[in-house]
């Protein structure tokens, strides 16, 4: 895209943590439809959304940085053009959402940026890889395209992004859904296959069972700690050698 659609006033429209948690819960939130599934050609049906902000809420209550991250943060946004502000776009339903944007806060907070969230949908979740803002006028998909999962040769709306800029909004780096030790297509991969003597309902139900465990181990914090670890080694190459 030439021009980006992040403006001063657009991010500064977004909510703060705290407000997006209360609005998770809310009346407004509740109403909109979560990710169900995909359709057979890849593209996505929508779902009852479930109140998500109890999840928030505790996550964030037991994240904590290392000492290591909170001084390389803090170091960081003391550097001419280092990171002040991340915009996050953000779905409640998604656990990679869940995993990171309570540790992204306690980054924010440790390094005196400013944080803003925002919705990738609106009233309809997303139905095809790529957003259309005249389709949903509702969401910010505009802001979607701009940040794109593109690898493989294809490019999906993934969730979270979190685009860390200067305080003028200059653009440092996007972190996009999951950090690269968590190897989330081989995992779910694996966990959807059938097992031998497994029904196609049996097989369903297995493994949803067994990935809402895996979001309750301590992986799932070991992933939001190394999605940390990689954005402040990101951050640090971009302030020392630039566009390299």
């Amino acid at each position: 895209m030439s021009t980006s659609a992040v403006t001063a006033e657009r991010f500064a429209s977004g909510r703060t943590f705290e407000e997006y948690v209360k609005y998770t819960g809310s009346p407004e939130n509740l109403a909109r439809e979560a990710f169900g599934g995909y359709f057979a050609d890849a593209g996505s049906f929508g779902a009852p959304r479930k109140d998500n902000s109890g999840v928030f809420r505790e996550r964030y209550a037991r994240a904590r940085l290392t000492d290591h991250q909170a001084a390389a943060i803090k170091w960081l946004a003391s550097q001419p053009g280092g990171p002040a502000k991340i915009l996050v776009i953000s779905e409640d339903w998604s656990s990679d959402c869940r995993r990171d944007l309570p540790v992204l806060a306690r980054l924010a907070e440790a390094g005196g940026m400013e944080m803003r969230i925002f919705n990738r949908d609106g009233a309809k979740i997303l139905g095809t890889r790529r957003p259309d803002p005249a389709a949903a006028p509702g969401g910010n998909h505009d802001l979607m395209l701009e940040f794109m999962n593109r690898k493989n040769g294809g490019e999906w709306a993934s969730l979270p992004v979190a685009v860390f800029y200067t305080a003028d909004l200059e653009e440092l780096h996007r972190y996009i859904e999951y950090p690269a030790v968590y190897e989330k297509d081989l995992i779910r991969g694996h966990q959807q296959a059938a097992r031998p003597g497994e029904s196609e309902a049996q097989a369903k139900e297995r493994s949803q069972r067994e990935f809402v465990a895996l979001q309750a181990s301590p992986f799932f914090d070991l992933w939001a700690c190394a999605g940390i670890d990689e954005i402040l080694s990101a951050l640090h190459r971009k302030l020392l050698l630039g566009g390299r």
